[in-house]
């Protein structure tokens, strides 16, 4: 649960942005071809994740999908 309360404070909320961002840009630029599509494509997820602040993860771990509902029940 401490993962899933660090990735929906605001610290976590830019590393996935930052994430997206590395990967789309790796993607896009170092890797060619079919891989580095994918690559791009797959940075788009933690990329909306922080931007709309939702955490894929936390369901999985019985918390709420919003990151705004897991900082208010946790009090992060």
């Amino acid at each position: 649960m401490a993962f899933i309360e660090f990735m929906a404070s605001a610290t976590g909320r830019t590393v996935r942005i930052v994430t997206g961002f590395v990967l789309i840009i790796l993607g896009l630029l170092v890797v060619k071809g079919f891989w580095g599509d994918a690559m791009a494509a797959l940075g788009l997820i933690p990329l909306m994740a922080g931007a709309f602040d939702v955490c894929l993860l936390a369901p999985l771990v019985g918390a709420p999908f919003s990151g705004r509902k897991i900082r208010h029940e946790v009090k992060v």
